[in-house]
């Protein structure tokens, strides 16, 4: 089984930033692959970014410019590096193990004045 913890949100002022964390562990063999996802309530989760073992990187085109993902080398440690937000960025956020069935508690952000 694997076990994603993320961690780092909170409420920001629009134009803010905030870094969120995650650390996955369990049944991974190897560096995998991994991804950013978010869900507001009444709303299906979405992709937000994701990056490979090798650091190829990918972004919704609503985040683009804004959010950079990154991750520890040799590690299944990911990072959210969230600049500019929006109220409409406000979601509870989670990583994955793309490869992965699995989901963490998720950490959330809110974006308001």
């Amino acid at each position: 089984q694997v076990q994603l913890v993320e961690s780092g949100g909170g409420l920001v002022q629009p134009g803010g930033s905030l870094r969120l964390s995650c650390a996955a562990s369990g049944s991974i063999f190897g560096i995998e692959a991994m991804g950013w996802y978010r869900q507001v309530p009444g709303k299906e989760r979405e992709l937000v970014a994701t990056i490979t073992s090798g650091g190829t990187t990918y972004y919704a085109d609503s985040v683009k410019g804004r959010f950079t993902i990154s991750r520890v080398s040799a590690r299944n440690w990911v990072y959210l590096q969230m600049k500019n937000l929006k109220p409409e960025d406000t979601a509870v956020y989670y990583c994955k193990v793309l490869s992965n069935s699995h989901w963490g508690q998720g950490t959330q952000v809110t974006v308001s004045s």
